[in-house]
């Protein structure tokens, strides 16, 4: 009796633990290069910045509830196990009856003390209720195929502002070059100003004047350090990392080609929002199916022992259960509205997200035209503009040239290196725009840009 016992306690505690929980399997870290190129940049920002971990926990929970809208479609098997005295005559009769001890000797009114060692084992599995569960494992998958499709949005926008940064970066850079080439200059001709002024052949008003210029260029070049400083860090927020090298490989391919804009849009967020729409239209069909019947089975086994009879029994039971609702207070009919009503806003923003990104499309467009047409007019302006310094530099060492006309001279051509670097970035921008507003990767060799596939 003791091992039958023991066998059946070590049976329900062996089934018990037979499902541990498995810890999160974490992708190894990876180490971030020295000198980053554009694809290099995006390609750790889409595994390391906090918007990409929060989408996929959220796809996580979106498949976890895949399996939760299953698991009402599998066989549900239930297991117990109980252990009680009794001297209730109710109870007690029963003991007896279910461990086989019963003997016409036995007071009914008072048949005395028992005691119930049970186990039993319950099977029940839901035959039909008009599609309410398969309608709802529909939805859920839909879902979580919306869900893949945002964290892919989210890796498209995380995408298009990594090169962003890093073309600004670069921007800065440049600016910080035309800045110091300005010192330098201004510096040149401060100490020629200098040197005349000392022949006697200068007055000081013209090198107080080139001296103003080299504080200007100086708070210029300052400021440009410190736009610098600030375009590392945003790069550095968008990799998802701090006090990482920002040091910035302009000698890497990372020219991007210009999209077709005849090719068809395919953006994300398109795609999910008919995700959602048919995720909608899933559960108005579940909805409906709330007015079906309800059929389950169900079958059972249980196996008992009594220590104080010391007798043992062992019983079944099987059936089938038919529930119908005859009124359900109109909850069916305000569930399927509800879902319907969900549907229809759906289709309202999929028309409203058509026309928005419509629009993106066209500003990007504008905006890579305006670029290239700039930069050609730059590239003019700062060849003639870098001819015109030299020559005015060499007159203005001649004493022919005025000081004022110098440090005019020397602000145009600042002004047009720094325009042609705000130029040039705005076209790489405009391209990169243009990729995300279209649907396109920002590099096709980078297979994060585009969705897994769904469950």
């Amino acid at each position: 009796m003791q091992i039958r016992t023991t066998l059946i306690i070590s049976f329900f505690l062996f089934v018990l633990g037979i499902l541990p929980a498995r810890a999160a399997e974490l992708p190894p870290p990876t180490a971030p290069p020295q000198n980053w190129s554009a694809r290099d940049a995006v390609r750790f920002a889409l595994s390391h910045n906090p918007d990409s971990t929060i989408g996929q926990n959220r796809l996580l929970a979106a498949q976890a509830a895949i399996d939760l809208e299953r698991s009402v479609m599998a066989p549900q098997l239930s297991l117990s196990s109980q252990y009680s005295q009794t001297t209730s005559p109710m109870y007690s009769f029963g003991n007896i009856l279910n461990q086989g001890e019963f003997n016409n000797s036995i007071n009914f009114n008072n048949p005395g003390r028992t005691d119930s060692l049970s186990g039993s084992a319950q099977v029940m599995y839901r035959l039909f209720n008009g599609g309410r569960d398969r309608h709802g494992v529909e939805a859920a998958i839909e879902e979580a195929a919306a869900s893949q499709l945002e964290l892919s949005a989210t890796h498209s926008t995380l995408a298009f502002e990594v090169v962003r940064a890093f073309h600004g970066i670069s921007q800065a850079t440049e600016i910080i070059h035309a800045n110091q080439a300005a010192v330098e200059a201004v510096e040149a001709s401060r100490q020629t100003a200098q040197a005349r002024y000392d022949a006697g052949v200068l007055l000081l008003d013209a090198v107080l004047d080139l001296e103003v210029q080299l504080s200007q260029a100086k708070e210029n070049l300052i400021q440009s350090q410190h736009a610098l400083a600030l375009a590392k860090k945003v790069f550095q927020t968008l990799l998802g990392l701090e006090d990482v090298s920002t040091e910035i490989n302009t000698l890497a391919d990372n020219n991007q080609e210009v999209p077709l804009l005849n090719a068809p849009v395919s953006r994300f967020e398109l795609k999910a929002v008919d995700a959602m729409i048919n995720a909608a239209q899933a559960r108005v069909r579940q909805a409906q199916a709330g007015s079906a019947p309800i059929i389950d089975s169900f079958a059972g086994y249980m196996v008992e022992q009594g220590t104080i009879t010391g007798g043992t029994g062992n019983s079944w039971q099987a059936g089938v259960k038919v529930q119908y609702a005859l009124s359900d207070g109109h909850r069916t009919s305000a569930e399927t509205a509800k879902a319907a009503a969900w549907a229809a806003e759906l289709q309202g923003k999929k028309q409203k997200l058509t026309l928005a990104i419509n629009l993106e499309i066209e500003q990007a467009r504008l905006a890579l035209l305006t670029a290239e047409e700039r930069l050609l007019v730059t590239e003019k302006t700062i060849a003639q503009a870098k001819e015109s310094a030299e020559i005015n530099r060499l007159r203005f060492a001649e004493g022919v040239v005025l000081p004022s006309d110098l440090i005019a001279v020397e602000n145009r051509l600042t002004d047009a290196s720094i325009r042609r670097a705000i130029a040039q970035t705005a076209r790489q921008i405009a391209i990169a725009d243009l990729r995300r507003a279209t649907g396109l990767p920002q590099f096709t060799d980078l297979p994060e840009e585009s969705p897994a596939s769904t469950p």
